[in-house]
């Protein structure tokens, strides 16, 4: 198992559909806020993101917010969302999942994450023993070191396509 290689990569959040994740048996969704839901460090969602998640509601899948950053960031969006949130989730510690995993109340196999990067989320995913549903980040990373791990990602990425993986959406 490649600790550092995603399960799946779409295109954004709203490419993932209720009918894939029932394919796979998923009827819990651990989410990342930042270029994954909304731009770095914004309070607004990402175009299709409200909707997707009123669709994800009524197709039964539950989602919780589990985030690395504050809750002084992760709240207010959170509210925002109406969803439960785990801020400093010490991603890719397993911390955030396991609280997230206690209060679905599901199996493993039964909960994904989905997320934007390789070191912290599809790292803590593969680490807890749960899959990793990767987006392309929404828009261009303004933190110095979230762009230079973006280059470290890329052996690992060119490594999902080389094994047969595609980008859904």
């Amino acid at each position: 198992m490649n600790l550092f290689c995603p399960d799946y990569i779409f295109k954004n959040v709203v490419c993932i559909t209720p009918e894939f994740l029932r394919g796979q048996g998923i009827r819990a969704l651990v989410l990342d806020v930042d270029n994954t839901l909304a731009a770095h460090d914004s309070q607004e969602l990402a175009p299709g993101v409200r909707e997707w998640l009123e669709a994800m509601r009524a197709a039964g899948i539950e989602m919780r917010i589990s985030s690395n950053n504050v809750a002084a960031r992760v709240r207010p969006f959170a509210h925002k969302v109406g969803l439960p949130f785990v801020s400093f989730s010490l991603k890719p510690l397993s911390r955030g999942l396991r609280i997230v995993r206690r209060a679905l109340g599901v199996d493993k196999a039964q909960m994904a994450l989905v997320g934007d990067q390789i070191f912290t989320d599809t790292l803590a995913a593969k680490l807890y023993g749960v899959r990793m549903l990767m987006v392309e980040p929404l828009a261009q990373d303004i933190k110095w070191n979230i762009r230079a791990k973006r280059v470290l990602e890329r052996p690992f990425i060119a490594a999902y396509y080389k094994k047969g993986g595609k980008l859904h959406g």
